[in-house]
């Protein structure tokens, strides 16, 4: 599974990236997380406001932080 995490590097980014992180140990599966940082590749991928969330190519949500839960629930989605 691949998850992307996109943002310059504010607060609420690394937020997201800590958030992922976890997700993806409570879910227990193997993932690939890369951190997007460069606003070319992030405009590329359709987010118009940071942070922003890819699971497996698909954007899961742009704009907020969303909860542990919320990750935990769209990983756990994806890879049925």
């Amino acid at each position: 599974m691949e998850l992307k995490v996109l943002g310059p590097g504010c607060a609420n980014c690394e937020r997201l990236e800590e958030i992922t992180h976890k997700a993806v140990e409570l879910v227990g599966i193997e993932a690939n997380i890369i951190k997007v940082s460069d606003y070319n590749e992030i405009l590329e991928s359709g987010i118009l406001t940071t942070p922003g969330l890819i699971i497996n190519g698909k954007v899961v949500c742009s704009g907020r932080v969303p909860s542990v839960d919320e990750v935990c629930e769209w990983i756990t989605k994806q890879e049925s």
